[in-house]
């Protein structure tokens, strides 16, 4: 059975024309546009026979680019084809640092156990 986070990667890999990911921080030089995703929470939905048979994950997948927010490569149709579903998104503020904007976007995923 693939975890969540092999779920996650892949999906993210299939992004075209790739974008640099990492789990949780980026290291390293930090390219003009990358992603970073993690898991949120991740609990149970439901039990049968004392035996837990469906996990739900929330996976947050955070967008960075010092161009602004127009111009984002396409994350939802890869995390829809992995069978995530959409759930919310927000903006972050842009980072005095690196001169990063960011967009966060969260997926949830049902898990049949």
């Amino acid at each position: 059975m693939m975890t969540i986070f092999e779920r996650v990667n892949t999906a993210l890999a299939a992004i075209a024309p790739p974008t640099p990911f990492a789990m949780d921080t980026y290291l390293g030089a930090l390219p003009d546009q990358y992603l970073v995703y993690s898991l949120i929470v991740s609990g149970p939905q439901q039990h049968a026979d004392d035996v837990e048979k469906e996990r739900t994950h929330r996976i947050q997948v955070s967008i960075y680019d010092r161009a602004g927010l127009v111009a984002l490569p396409d994350v939802d149709t890869p995390m829809l084809a992995a069978g995530f579903i959409f759930s919310s998104q927000r903006q972050l503020p842009k980072d005095p640092d690196t001169g990063h904007y960011g967009l966060v976007k969260e997926y949830v995923f049902l898990e049949d156990l």
